[in-house]
C-alpha cells in the first residue's frame, strides 16, 4: 500500500531554487504550474474520466517540469485506482527530472515512476508510421495532464519552427505548444481524459487557424477555459486550459456541446465575492466577481461558438450573444474589409537610425527624406494629437518613393545630406542580412509600405489599447509598426473612412469586439489587428441617419478638442448604436 506524504525533502527545495536561476528555462518556454491551477486541472479531468475498472492506468505529463501537474493529478485519485497507476514523465531539462522524481518518489512511496530526460516532440515522431496521425504501437495512456512550453517563433528560431511546422501539419507562426497539442492526441487512449493548460493566443489568433482545426478533429473537447488576465503565472502568459477525450473517428470537425468559459478583470461593480480567481469560475454567466485582493472579474459560462468554421476564431456563445450578433448583422452593409487592405505601419528594423527626435542636433545638418511619424503617442480619438514630450515628436527618414507605379528606394546621390548620415550608420544597416539577402540596398527600410498612399485620407489606429482609437490623418503622415492603417481603395468613397471613424470611435464597437473576438490582454486592453478590424461593420452609407453619422464625424474631427467636439460625440456614440438596432445600448 503506498503512502502519502505532505513533507516535500529539503533536496528538493534545493534543486528548485538552483533551477529557477538557469536561464535555459526560459528559453525553452518553461512555465511551471501553480498548485491551485495544477489541483483545478486534475480535478476536472478526473470528473470526466472513466477509469478501467482492472489493470494499469497509464499516466502521462509529456512536459513534467518540476513534477506539480503529476502531483496534483495523483493526489486527487481514489486510493484504489492509486495503487494501479504507472506514471510517466518526460522533459529535456536534467535539473527538471531530478525535481520531479524526488517530489514524487517522496511523496507516493512505491509508485512506479518513469521519468525520464526525453523529447515529447521527437519521441512521437518515432512512433510508427512516417505520418504524425497514423497508427500507434506505443501503449496508450488514459490520462494525461500538461502545461507545454509557450515558446514562440521568434525565439524558437527559423529553422525549428520550420521543422515543427513540416513535421506536426502546421502552417504560419509555429509556438512550440502547437505541435504539443497535436501530439498529445497521438499518445492518449480512445477515452482517455487529457487536461492541457495552454497560452490562449490559439484561440483567436491567424497563426491559430491551423491548430484550432485539428484540435476539434483529434480530441472530443468537453470544456474550454479562457483564463485571460487573472495572472495566475508569473510569465506574461495569458493561459487556457482545454479538458478533452481522445476520439476513435479522425475526419470530422467534433463541435458540438462544447462548454467554454471565460473570466477577464472588469471595472465593472461587484455582484459577488470568493477568495481567489479560480473559485470565481463556479459563479453564473455574466456575474462580476471580486476576489480578495480587490480585482474584479466577469466571468462568462456558454458553448464553444466558431461560425460553424473549424478554423474560426472561438468564442463564448450565449443566446444573448448570438441574438445580439444577429441583430447587428442584419443591419450591417458592408465590413471595414470592403473600404480597403488594412496595413501594419513600417518596420525598419533599424528604428535608432531612422527615427529619431533630433534631427536638426546631427552632425551633418538635418537631412533630406524627414516625413512626420504617426506613433502611438500621437493616438487620439478621431484627430492625431501632438505628444506633450518632445522626445516623442518623431520623424522618419524615409528613403523610399514611386517610380513608374512601383515602389522602389530613393536614388541617395540626389540627397547628399541624407547620404552622408546613413554612410555613418553603414555597419548598422548593413548587419540587417535579410535585407541584403532580398536583394534590396542596405540603407532601405524591412517593410517600408506605399509611399504613394501617404498622401491620401487614411484611418490610423494603435495595435494595442484597452479603448479603441481610431484618427483620420489628412497630413501625410508616415504610420509606424506598432499602428496599422486603412485607406479607400476607391478615392470617390471617401465618406465611408469617416463613417469607419464614427463606428470605430463608438462604445458600440467595444461591445462588439468583447461579442464577437474577446481577445484582451492585461487590465482590458485589446488587441486591434487585421484579422478583426477588417470585420469590424458598417451601416447602409445611403440611409439618412448614416450620412449625419459620417457630418458629425468630420465635424468633430475639425473641432476637437473641443466641449463642442465633446457633446458631438456623445451624439454621435448614439446614433451608431441605433442604426445597427440597439438603440438603447442593450446586452453590452
Amino acid at each position: 500500500m503506498m503512502t502519502m506524504s505532505s513533507l516535500i525533502e529539503p533536496e528538493i527545495s534545493e534543486l528548485s531554487a538552483r533551477y529557477s536561476n538557469v536561464e535555459a528555462h526560459k528559453l525553452n518556454g518553461a512555465t511551471y504550474t501553480p498548485s491551485d491551477l495544477a489541483t483545478f486541472v486534475a480535478e476536472n479531468i478526473l470528473e470526466a474520466a472513466e477509469l478501467p475498472k482492472t489493470g494499469i492506468i497509464r499516466v502521462l505529463d509529456p512536459a513534467v517540469g518540476d513534477g506539480a501537474l503529476l502531483h496534483a493529478l495523483l493526489k486527487c485519485l481514489p486510493d484504489d485506482a492509486l495503487e494501479r497507476v504507472e506514471v510517466w514523465g518526460y522533459d529535456t531539462d536534467a535539473d527538471a527530472i531530478q525535481i520531479a522524481t524526488t517530489r514524487l518518489a517522496n511523496t507516493f512511496t512505491g509508485l512506479p515512476l518513469h521519468i525520464e530526460q526525453k523529447d515529447f516532440l521527437e519521441h512521437v515522431l518515432t512512433l510508427k508510421g512516417s505520418d504524425l496521425f497514423s497508427d500507434s504501437e506505443q501503449e496508450p495512456f488514459h490520462l494525461v495532464i500538461a502545461n507545454p512550453p509557450y515558446v514562440r517563433t521568434q525565439i524558437l528560431g527559423a529553422d525549428q519552427a520550420k521543422a515543427l511546422a513540416q513535421s506536426f501539419g502546421l502552417t504560419g507562426r509555429v509556438d512550440l505548444y502547437y505541435p504539443f497539442l497535436l501530439g498529445i492526441s497521438k499518445v492518449l487512449a480512445i477515452g482517455g481524459v487529457t487536461g492541457i493548460i495552454t497560452s490562449n493566443r490559439f484561440m483567436t489568433t491567424k497563426s491559430g487557424e491551423a491548430v484550432r482545426q485539428a484540435l476539434l478533429s483529434r480530441f472530443q473537447i468537453l470544456h474550454a477555459w479562457d483564463l485571460g488576465d487573472t495572472k495566475l503565472f508569473d510569465a506574461a502568459v495569458l493561459p487556457a486550459v482545454l479538458l478533452a477525450k481522445g476520439i476513435r473517428n479522425l475526419q470530422h470537425s467534433h463541435t458540438q456541446n462544447i462548454a467554454f468559459s471565460t473570466i477577464y478583470e472588469t471595472k465593472d461593480p461587484a455582484q459577488s465575492q470568493c477568495t481567489e480567481v479560480l473559485a470565481a469560475l463556479s459563479s453564473d454567466d455574466d456575474t462580476v466577481v471580486e476576489v480578495a485582493d480587490g480585482r474584479r472579474f466577469r466571468v462568462r459560462h456558454g458553448s464553444l461558438n466558431n461560425g460553424d468554421d473549424p478554423k474560426g476564431v472561438w468564442r463564448v456563445g450565449t443566446v444573448a450573444t448570438d441574438t445580439w450578433l444577429t441583430t447587428v448583422e442584419s443591419n450591417t452593409w458592408q465590413t471595414f474589409r470592403h473600404i480597403g487592405k488594412i496595413r501594419v505601419g513600417v518596420k525598419s528594423t533599424a528604428d535608432k537610425v531612422f527615427i529619431r527626435s533630433d534631427w536638426n542636433d546631427i552632425p551633418e545638418g538635418r537631412p533630406e527624406l524627414l516625413r512626420p511619424l504617426l506613433t502611438r503617442h500621437c493616438a487620439r480619438r478621431f484627430r492625431a494629437t501632438t505628444p506633450n514630450n518632445p522626445k516623442h515628436r518623431k520623424e522618419i527618414l524615409y528613403p523610399h518613393t514611386v517610380v513608374d507605379g512601383r515602389r522602389c528606394a530613393v536614388d541617395l546621390s540626389l540627397y547628399p545630406r541624407a547620404a552622408l548620415y546613413l554612410e555613418r550608420h553603414r555597419d548598422v544597416l548593413e548587419a540587417r542580412t535579410y535585407v541584403l539577402d532580398a536583394g534590396r540596398n542596405w540603407f532601405e527600410l524591412w517593410v517600408p509600405q506605399d509611399p504613394s498612399a501617404w498622401p491620401a485620407p487614411k484611418l490610423v489606429f494603435p495595435d494595442i489599447s484597452d479603448k479603441p482609437i481610431f484618427w483620420i490623418d489628412t497630413d501625410g503622415g508616415v504610420v509606424n509598426g506598432e499602428c496599422y492603417w486603412l485607406c479607400c481603395e476607391n478615392e470617390e468613397s471617401t465618406d465611408l473612412l469617416w463613417l469607419a471613424l464614427a463606428v470605430a470611435n463608438s462604445t458600440f464597437i467595444e461591445a462588439f469586439y468583447d461579442h464577437k473576438f474577446n481577445n484582451k490582454l492585461y487590465a482590458g486592453r485589446r488587441r486591434f489587428i487585421t484579422q478583426y478590424v477588417e470585420q469590424f461593420p458598417l451601416p447602409d452609407p445611403a440611409r439618412a441617419e448614416v450620412q449625419h453619422i459620417i457630418n458629425l464625424a468630420k465635424k468633430i474631427h475639425a473641432l476637437i478638442p473641443s466641449s463642442e467636439a465633446e457633446a458631438m460625440e456623445v451624439e454621435l456614440d448614439e446614433l451608431v448604436w441605433g442604426v445597427f438596432g440597439l438603440g438603447e445600448k442593450v446586452a453590452r
